[in-house]
C-alpha cells in the first residue's frame, strides 16, 4: 500500500471512530444503563436462587455491572463506526484510483 493510501485509510478510520462515539453519546448510553443493570439483576437473581436483598455487596455489584454494560456499548460503538469509517474511505480511495493514473484524467472508451 502506498502512503497517501494508508494516510486515507487512517483518517477514514480516526473520522468514523468519532462519530461512532458520538453516536454512543446521543444514543447509546440510555441502552447501556439498561442492558447493564438489567443483566446484572437477571445474573444475581439466579445466583441468589431468589428475590435479591437489598444489601452493599448487591448494590456494589449492580454498579459495576452497569459499568460494564456501558463499556460494552461504547466499545461496539466505536469500532462499528471505526469499521464504516474504513470501508468508506477504502471506497473513496478506490473511486479516486483511476482518477490519478498517469497523471491524466482517465477516460472511459465509448464503443
Amino acid at each position: 500500500m502506498t502512503e497517501e493510501r494508508m494516510k486515507t485509510l487512517r483518517t477514514g478510520r480516526k473520522i468514523g471512530a468519532l462519530s461512532g462515539g458520538i453516536v454512543f453519546v446521543v444514543f447509546g448510553i440510555v441502552p447501556g444503563f439498561y442492558f447493564g443493570s438489567a443483566a446484572t439483576v437477571i445474573l444475581l437473581s439466579q445466583l441468589a436462587g431468589g428475590p435479591l436483598e437489598p444489601g452493599i455487596m448487591v448494590r456494589m455489584l449492580l454498579v459495576v455491572g452497569t459499568m460494564l454494560g456501558l463499556f460494552c456499548v461504547a466499545a461496539v460503538s466505536i469500532v462499528a463506526g471505526s469499521v464504516v469509517g474504513t470501508a468508506l474511505a477504502y471506497v473513496a480511495d478506490i473511486i479516486r484510483l483511476p482518477a490519478k493514473e498517469g497523471g491524466k484524467e482517465a477516460s472511459v472508451p465509448v464503443k
